[in-house]
Formats: C-alpha cells, sequence, structure tokens
C-alpha cells in the first residue's frame, strides 16, 4: 500500500510499505478514505524527528470503512463507516472509566513514562503507524473506532478523530459557563474550532494571531481578532481594554511549542536537532525548552483568578513557568492531550444532517489532496503558503 512516511527533517515521502494485518484479536483493519494533517504532524517534520525511525507512517486523523475485524471486535464490521480517534485506548481500565482514555492504562507507554500510544507520533506514544496511508490496522478497535452514518460526506466527521474533541476539551477546561469571554492564541485548525465551540456554548471570543488570512477567517464568523503584527507589545493592554480592565475570564493557548517570538527556545529546539539521536533525545527529555511567549502572554493577560487551557503541545521539561505569578493571581491552568471518547457524546449531535451544520465542518478544509501530494502539502502547511488552512488527504 502507499503510506506518507518520515525520513528526515523537512522530509516526508509516500512510499510503497506492507499491508497491515490483524496481530491481536481486538485489531480491526480500516481502509483509509480521508485522513488530516494536523499542527502536530509538523512538529514531527521540524522538531522531534530524534524519536522517528526513517520509514514510519504519519498521521493520527483517519476515517475509513472497516475491511476485515479480530474475533475480539463486536462494535463494527465490515462494511461499517468509522473515524479513528488519534489516541488508542481499551474503554475498561481505571482511566478509560474516569473518561481518561489519554491515560488508558492497557496501552500507556510505560518503557518512554508516557500516557496512552497514539497512531503516527514517534516511539515516545508506542511507535504505533499512523493513518496518512491506505490501510489502518487500529489496535483496541472493540472500544476506539466511532461508528458514523453513510451519507455525508467525510468532513462531516472526519474532525472527530482529533479536531474537534481537542477544540471542545480545550474548551471545557476553561470553566466558563457560556457568559465568559475566552481569547484564544492561535487560530489555526485547533485554535479556529475552539472559537467556534465556544461562541455555540455562549462565550464572547477574542482571538489571537498574526496570519492575516486566519484573523479574517475568525473575524468572519464574529471572533474579536487582535493581530500580534500590531499589538504584539502591548497585547495585555488591549485585551484588557476590550474585556472591562481585568483581562479574559480564561484563554485557550492552541500554538504551544512552536510560538513565535521565543528566541531561546527556537535556538534550543534546532541546536538539539543537530545532534546524534540518542544524544538529542536525552537532551528534550531533560533539558528541553520550549518557546514560551504564548503561555508568558497567558499568564499575563488571564484576569486574577482566570483559567488557562492549553491544547497546544509542550515538550519542554526546563521550560521555565512564571509561579510567582501563577500564584499570586489564583491562575487555574488545565492541559492535556484530548480524551477524544470522552466527548463524542456531546459532539456527535451538532454533526447530525438535521441539525444543520453549526461549527463549519463542511467547509473547514481549505485543501483536499491526493496522498501522492503529501509532501508538497506538508511544506505548505508550515509555511502558511497557498492558503493552507487544512489539509485533507484522501487516499
Amino acid at each position: 500500500m502507499k503510506a506518507l512516511t518520515w525520513h528526515g527533517k523537512r522530509d516526508v515521502r509516500v512510499d510503497n510499505v506492507p499491508d497491515p494485518t490483524i496481530q491481536e484479536p481486538t485489531d480491526a483493519i480500516v481502509k483509509i478514505t480521508s485522513t488530516g494533517l494536523c499542527g502536530s504532524d509538523l512538529h514531527l517534520y521540524e522538531v522531534l524527528g530524534m524519536f522517528i525511525e526513517p520509514g514510519f507512517t504519519l498521521g493520527h486523523e483517519p476515517m475509513g470503512i472497516v475491511q476485515e475485524v479480530g474475533p475480539g471486535v463486536t462494535q463494527i464490521k465490515p462494511g461499517d463507516r468509522v473515524v479513528v480517534p488519534f489516541n488508542i485506548s481499551c474503554g475498561h481500565c481505571y482511566m478509560c472509566d474516569l473518561g481518561l482514555q489519554t491515560q488508558c492504562e492497557t496501552t500507556q507507554v510505560r518503557e518512554e513514562g508516557s500516557g496512552a500510544a497514539l497512531f503516527g507520533y514517534t516511539k515516545l506514544y508506542g511507535n504505533v503507524p499512523g493513518g496518512q496511508a491506505e490501510y489502518l490496522r487500529v489496535p483496541q478497535a472493540h472500544y476506539g473506532p466511532i461508528k458514523v452514518p453513510e451519507g455525508p460526506s467525510d468532513d462531516r466527521f472526519l474532525y472527530l478523530s482529533d479536531v474537534l474533541p481537542t477544540a471542545w476539551q480545550a474548551v471545557h477546561y476553561t470553566d466558563t459557563p457560556g457568559r465568559g469571554t475566552i481569547a484564544v492564541f492561535g487560530l489555526g485548525p485547533i485554535g479556529e474550532m475552539s472559537c467556534r465551540i465556544a461562541q455555540h456554548l455562549g462565550n464572547d471570543v477574542i482571538g489571537i494571531d498574526l496570519v492575516p488570512e486566519r484573523l479574517a477567517r475568525a473575524a468572519s464568523h464574529g471572533v474579536r481578532t487582535i493581530d500580534l503584527n500590531q499589538h504584539g507589545k502591548d497585547l495585555t493592554d488591549v485585551a484588557r481594554e476590550m474585556t472591562g480592565g481585568r483581562g479574559p475570564d480564561a484563554i485557550i493557548d492552541a500554538v504551544g511549542m512552536e510560538a513565535h517570538g521565543s528566541g531561546l527556545g527556537k535556538f534550543a529546539q534546532q541546536a538539539a536537532g543537530l545532534l546524534p539521536d540518542k544524544i538529542a533525545q536525552k537532551a528534550i527529555e531533560t533539558m528541553g525548552v520550549d518557546r514560551m511567549s504564548v503561555i508568558n502572554a497567558a499568564v499575563d493577560m488571564v484576569r486574577r483568578g482566570g483559567t488557562i487551557s492549553l491544547s497546544g503541545v509542550y515538550g519542554g521539561t526546563a521550560s521555565p513557568m512564571n509561579l510567582l505569578v501563577l500564584f499570586d493571581k489564583q491562575i487555574k491552568l488545565r492541559m492535556g492531550q484530548a480524551n477524544v471518547r470522552r466527548w463524542v457524546d456531546d459532539i456527535l449531535p451538532l454533526l447530525d444532517e438535521g441539525a444543520g451544520d453549526p461549527l463549519g465542518v463542511d467547509a473547514f478544509a481549505t485543501h483536499h489532496v491526493p496522498l501522492d501530494q503529501a509532501p508538497w502539502a506538508y511544506d505548505a502547511f508550515q509555511k502558511k503558503e497557498d492558503g493552507a488552512f487544512k489539509i485533507v488527504f484522501k487516499p
């Protein structure tokens, strides 16, 4: 089969690789019909290559048609249309029962000290081949795959794999009950969807970015925007003027480790990438420094007693946090990978054809391209060229 594989920093290729097979009773094989390109994939493309072996299949936002199931899988059958969550969880352990599927005790990658295994995301999360391919082996298929109706286009349901639950959790973690103001840093796919969900739940939303097209996209559906190109130095003052002098009730950081404007963090990430893999891995695991401009701005901007919700991925172990200000302002801080199955029942009714399209999923993608164009897509998405906002591959 064809699959998009990693071969080095900014080097991804479409290769022919062996077809996946059933290995465990709870496996399924899914023929992929659509699979998304995520901002987290760019972390592998640019920063975290020392944790990947050449030839590894990328991608964690797939959906498709079930081709085969193991004897332990009864909730889905060949021919069913399914979305595959990016995290792999069993559904019956202590953590899954708590709704913390990202901490699943069955699939935890204990040798790396990590939570539940993820598709297409390095040895840190289980080295499980991903879904930017023609076929995907799905472990724990007795629980993970989400069966969706036939008929509507893939785009109606594809974002259940990651974008929708990640954004839903980001908003839920703000603890803002529908009448507050939420500021969202980063108006890429997760930040943009967080804005839409926050608005749908009744909140006033401020969107912060420096890409004109992304600011315009958010403003088009009523988000009040702040352009960092104009207000980078007085950002907090501007946000306070927009919120009665206090600052937003909550902030969603949808940027993470690769924020602009953090020279030290950028230098450290680039320097680690020049080291041999074994040394670089240890450096990241013990001395990793993130680009902290967004989280520092969020701490400064959020009102006293407010909440910061982190959905952007951070990886640094030595990244400095201003605990003095966090403590003094009594800021609540929540974060983590999205517990996909925890939020599916809340989101699915909004995807029903009878509900219309309140979150705008049908037109969310800017590009639908064949898998063969994946190397171009990664490059364009990273450089924010050709209007690339959300790219969907059609294997």
